[in-house]
């Protein structure tokens, strides 16, 4: 009866509401009537704009009202649901609410065809025995009739492999032999309509393209057209898959994509990544979502490669672990052999195979390393050499289910002079003519395109009625033989990978915000035109070139660490230019939103209005914090929160004085602030800067403005300190702060620190974490510890290096310092924090004392020096009473969770896989997630516990072509945020390989982690112009929607000019079920996947909205007869799915 009357009380509850809504609503068009009738006509144009104001408020309350009865509609779908499973909203303290729209755990199961990666490798007992020729596999036999029925259609693709930076630097490497192959290309592919070449790399190609004239693009173009020259990929580089976030892995995409439109006509149908260190789905994803419909992957564990081969599924549809249907299916073909060079492409046997790679004939400059060189074919060898090619070729045809075989033939930089391009395709012509002539061999052999071989291994597996096998997971952690895992490359260089994420989030806020002015001048002169001293083009310049050089670094061996000191120098420069670049474009964009009055805006490169607060002074440098001369006369900070989530952030500035305020500019208000000690030292902080922290309360996308002034003596909250130091505490030197020492009775208890959410205790001696708490009264151990890695010792031995991880026996070994640390704990108001200052490194726990969800995780920072060891790895592990079992999740490029498995059978090195942006251990009671704001290597060796790889130098090369170890090792800062969540009611452990996503909590929290508000300062305190707040949103969109990006398109008739259309990129994320976020969220989210675009983003309006591939090619956008042209625009955004949209802003 109780539940009957609820119900019922809920149903009344929304009628009245919408009644109530529809009657406000009448209402006010009633009011407007009535206004229209009483107003004197003083002039049409005005009445017009008072009855647009009408309809824009009358068109706001609908889809406020919408809202709230979405609102409550998902609210009662929620208790319906948790009535009928008895667990009602009011039930005991272990229960919780089903999250409407979130995503249950659950296991992923195929039919028969299916293969679950991770339950290969508990198949698989990687032995590694002797396969003979073929050394990693198996011999394979056939009995010669096999292709009688069906002859056997072999594409040789041709094919060139340009590092965009590797031994060389870009520039170096297209000077020196990218441009040469490609000014070969053109007559070599010209002379003769049989001869195919497929090409990758965007970044050299558009390069080399500036350097040809009219005719030879015209050329290119017909080339293109013909099928001669395709474009694969179409990518700005072939980019690692391990270390790279899905943003910048979708914008390399798009700036190639973008790119061949433009230029070419084209765009891509298939997708070649013969390099990469390992495979991620992700990657699979974007390019299924970009258009592509084929792929074709090298580098996996030579294991999983042989087991593939044995089960005949080297070609297989890869389907996302998350989707139950075909949707995100892509046809993927896996190389079976060791290389994508030609003795390891034709065939099984690798001294055969290279005597049909017609560039090491004898005389030139390479050779066959198994001792038996090519010959020129002629008509007295062509029948032997056809014969053996054949064998070869048959063999790795039983490696397949149909008679459609690839055979790529080139290498890392091929075909540079024109003697290779007529030795490998005159010699190889006369081997086809051979197969031509003679049909009782069953064999048509040609070159090829990938869309060549595409297009018939389809024609054939539909002939035959037949499907290919779907295949769930990724392809980590690669190892090409033996034990050697390339598990180091996850960290390498980790203080490039922190930058490559500092561009990306600089990009990212840049891209939106330069967007949103460009629209917001449009509006303004409601023609169409920009602001008249606004450089706009010079911006849509300085974004092209940050898109650019984000997207080289995404390329295999540079945010891979695993280039050459000058190369990785070189690309250092490419992302600082790039970031004061796109400051640039923000200072001014920011500047011209901000005032209230436009005509003052006046653009000086030379004397900018405002400038950064944290600004890198070279390429290999952390950033400094610019300070502030404070009077009585108002410095305005200007914060811009580039989420689309209301923030509760604090701010860090540095002042010149310890006495200070802060107010909110548009109300007056005073925020809540506290000083701290800027340290020079461990335990001497500076005289004359200070450190300032305040509270903003930032709405999404919008530009605040502070005032900070001066202030009386002793007003401002300061930090109070406590030094700890096993034996003599040293010589504390600091002035304007209460400093403490503990009594005897302190000293050895432990250090502890709390907020309204958490409560930890930390070691008196190390100050390293040891126990925590929640509110709810959950309470975990929780250590951290530092860990050194050496690697193998013996002369013969292979060592650690930029790509393999091959510890020494010994295992991990406890950091133990020389002396001991120095533990300073700071306490105030607005944070309190925990500091460990080591001799390699300095390590921060900290608590902000925020409301709201902001509160709820622990900040854990290192800025780590290991400049002065040999052959070490920097390690931190959390050891836990999470009991997770062997299992353990970790996150792929930040789009998605992956379950990981500890497995004994496997080396240490091999349990280590990349981490992006998340890892998590679960029980059926709590989950421990760590969040990061850089990429570097985790695992978890042992149950309870958690690992991750801070920094590496070696003093060796390991023996994969680069020549050197890696011993450019810089003073590298590295963030984490780590969170403990109940896991109540709704949790369930599922068998398998399951499904998991980070809790709405988590992503929250991981989005204010790698997009945390940006500060810019007014350059001087002289009376500046009158500035007013730029909110460009009402509302928060709904927790579980992320706006990826706001891009501004190139114009289509003036090449380098922004356009009025922008790209808008939705991503949807899969939230976890388990844990109801504590406290309740600012933001809502709704079990349907039906959303009106307009009530998102209002008050902005679409002027268009067509949804588009996702890298917004016009030969994917709808049509335009199922564009909607009217408000509200609704579309479907599916949980994990990302959408793209065309768009103009009005």
């Amino acid at each position: 009866m109780k539940r009957s009357r609820l119900l019922a009380v809920l149903v009344g509850g929304i009628f009245c509401v919408a009644v109530m809504s529809l009657y406000r609503m009448l209402e006010l068009m009633q009011g407007a009537e009535l206004q229209q009738r009483l107003d004197t006509p003083i002039g049409q144009d005005e009445d017009l704009s008072r009855l647009q104001q009408k309809i824009d408020k009358l068109e706001l309350l609908l889809s406020d009202n919408n809202r709230l009865v979405a609102t409550l509609r998902d609210t009662l779908i929620q208790r319906k649901a948790s009535w009928e499973t008895g667990r009602g909203a009011n039930g005991s303290s272990g229960s919780t609410r089903q999250l409407p729209g979130c995503r249950l755990a659950e296991e992923m199961k195929d039919g028969t065809d299916g293969v679950q990666l991770l339950d290969v490798y508990d198949l698989l007992p990687f032995d590694n025995p002797d396969g003979g020729a073929w050394k990693q596999g198996f011999k394979i036999r056939y009995q010669g009739n096999e292709w009688d029925e069906q002859p056997l259609e072999v594409f040789l693709v041709p094919h060139s492999h340009n590092d965009p930076g590797w031994l060389k630097t870009f520039d170096r490497y297209y000077e020196d032999q990218t441009k040469h192959i490609l000014d070969n290309m053109l007559i070599k592919l010209s002379e003769d309509s049989r001869r195919k070449m497929i090409w990758a790399e965007i970044s050299y190609f558009s390069k080399w393209w500036n350097d040809i004239d009219e005719q030879k693009r015209e050329t290119v173009k017909s080339l293109v057209g013909a099928g001669q020259l395709e474009m694969v990929t179409g990518g700005w580089v072939m980019a690692d898959e391990a270390n790279s976030h899905y943003f910048a892995l979708l914008d390399q995409l798009m700036e190639g994509h973008q790119w061949m439109q433009r230029h070419l006509g084209v765009k891509p149908s298939t997708g070649w990544a013969v390099d990469p260190f390992g495979h991620s789905p992700s990657m699979a994803y974007l390019l299924k979502g970009a258009g592509l419909s084929h792929m074709v992957i090298q580098r996996v564990h030579y294991a999983v490669k042989k087991h593939f081969a044995q089960q005949r599924t080297l070609e297989f549809l890869w389907r996302q672990s998350w989707d139950s249907s075909p949707r995100s299916d892509i046809t993927c073909h896996m190389m079976p052999f060791y290389s994508y060079d030609v003795p390891h492409t034709c065939g099984p046997n690798p001294a055969v195979c290279c005597q049909f790679d017609f560039h090491r004939l004898p005389g030139g400059r390479v050779f066959c390393p198994w001792t038996i060189p090519p010959q020129p074919i002629t008509e007295q060898n062509v029948q032997e050499r056809a014969l053996l090619l054949l064998d070869q070729y048959r063999q790795k045809s039983r490696l397949f289910r149909s008679p459609v075989l690839m055979v790529p033939l080139g290498d890392d930089f091929r075909f540079v002079e024109a003697s290779e391009w007529d030795a490998q395709f005159t010699n190889y012509q006369k081997l086809f003519d051979y197969f031509d002539q003679h049909p009782e061999l069953h064999v048509k052999a040609r070159f090829g395109t990938l869309s060549d071989y595409f297009s018939a291994l389809s024609r054939r597996v539909a002939a035959a009625g037949s499907t290919l096998p779907t295949v769930r997971g990724d392809f980590f952690t690669y190892a090409d033989r033996d034990d050697h895992y390339w598990s180091g490359y996850f960290t390498s260089r980790p203080f490039y990978k922190r930058l490559d994420r500092t561009l990306e989030a600089t990009l990212r806020a840049t891209e939106i915000l330069f967007s949103l002015t460009l629209a917001e001048m449009r509006r303004l002169h409601g023609d169409g035109r920009l602001a008249a001293d606004f450089p706009a083009r010079e911006h849509f310049g300085r974004l092209t070139a940050g898109r650019r050089s984000l997207a080289l670094f995404q390329h295999h061996d540079a945010v891979t660490g695993t280039a050459r000191d000058p190369v990785v120098v070189d690309y250092g420069n490419r992302l600082f230019e790039s970031i004061l670049n796109l400051h640039a474009v923000l200072q001014s964009s920011a500047h011209w939103l901000l005032l209230l009055d436009k005509s003052q805006y006046h653009h000086d490169q030379s004397k900018p209005f405002m400038q950064m607060v944290d600004v890198m002074s070279s390429q290999d440098a952390l950033p400094q914090k610019t300070p502030l001369t404070l009077s009585d006369q108002p410095r305005s900070v200007m914060v811009f929160n580039p989420t689309e989530q209301l923030q509760t952030s604090v701010v860090s500035i540095l002042v010149d004085s310890p006495d200070a305020r802060v107010v909110a500019a548009e109300t007056g208000q005073p925020v809540v602030a506290q000083i701290s000690a800027v340290w020079a030292g461990p335990s001497r902080a500076a005289t004359d800067s200070f450190q300032l922290d305040f509270v903003a309360e930032l709405p999404p996308l919008a530009l605040v403005v502070y005032h900070v002034t001066r202030s009386s003596v002793g007003s401002a909250p300061r930090a109070r300190y406590t030094f700890r130091r096993r034996g003599n505490l040293p010589n504390v030197q600091v002035e304007h702060f209460q400093v403490s020492r503990p009594d005897a009775a302190e000293a050895d208890a432990p250090l502890s620190l709390s907020n309204k959410h958490v409560q930890i205790w930390s070691s008196p001696e190390t100050g390293f974490l040891q126990k925590l708490r929640l509110q709810s009264g959950l309470v975990r151990r929780l250590q951290v510890q530092f860990l050194w890695y050496g690697t193998r010792t013996g002369a013969s031995r292979d060592k650690s290096g930029a790509y393999l991880f091959l510890p020494g026996e010994e295992g991990a070994q406890v950091y133990s310092p020389p002396e001991p640390p120095l533990v300073r704990v700071s306490r105030g108001p607005v944070f309190s924090d925990i500091t460990s200052c080591f001799r390699h490194f300095t390590h921060t726990v900290r608590l902000y004392h925020l409301d709201g969800h902001a509160g709820r995780s622990l900040e854990i920072s290192n800025t780590v020096d290991i400049r002065s060891e040999v052959n070490r790895e920097l390690a931190m592990r959390l050891v836990s009473d999470v009991a997770n079992g062997n299992r353990f999740y970790s996150d792929l490029n930040g789009f998605q969770m992956q379950q990981r498995r500890t497995l004994a059978k496997l080396p240490l090195q091999a349990n280590f896989y990349p981490m992006s942006t998340a890892a998590f251990l679960q029980d059926s009671a709590s989950r421990l997630t760590l969040l990061a704001a850089q990429s570097q290597a985790v695992a978890a060796l042992r149950p309870c516990e958690l690992e991750l790889v801070l920094d590496r130098r070696l003093q060796q090369d390991d023996n994969r072509g680069l020549g050197q170890g890696v011993t450019d090792n810089k003073l590298t800062a590295s963030l984490f945020q780590l969170l403990l969540e109940d896991r109540r009611g709704g949790a369930k452990e599922v068998g398998g390989a399951s499904v998991e996503h980070l809790s709405l909590l988590a992503h929250l929290t991981s989005l204010s982690l790698c997009h945390p508000p940006i500060t810019m300062v007014a350059l001087s305190n002289s009376q500046l112009p009158k500035l007013r707040p730029f909110l460009p949103l009402r509302s928060s969109l709904p927790c579980d929607v992320h706006l990826l990006n706001l891009r501004t398109l190139e114009d289509a008739q003036e090449a380098d000019n922004p356009s009025q259309e922008v790209a808008l990129l939705l991503h949807r994320k899969g939230f976890d079920c388990s844990s109801a976020p504590e406290p309740q969220l600012k933001c809502t989210w709704s079990v349907h996947e039906e959303v009106s675009l307009d009530g998102l983003f209002s008050p902005l309006r679409f002027g268009s909205l067509r949804r588009s591939g996702l890298t917004l090619l016009r030969d994917h956008d709808e049509p335009e007869s199922a564009r909607q042209q009217t408000s509200p625009r609704i579309t479907r955004l599916r949980p994990m799915e990302i959408s793209a949209f065309r768009a103009e802003i009005d």
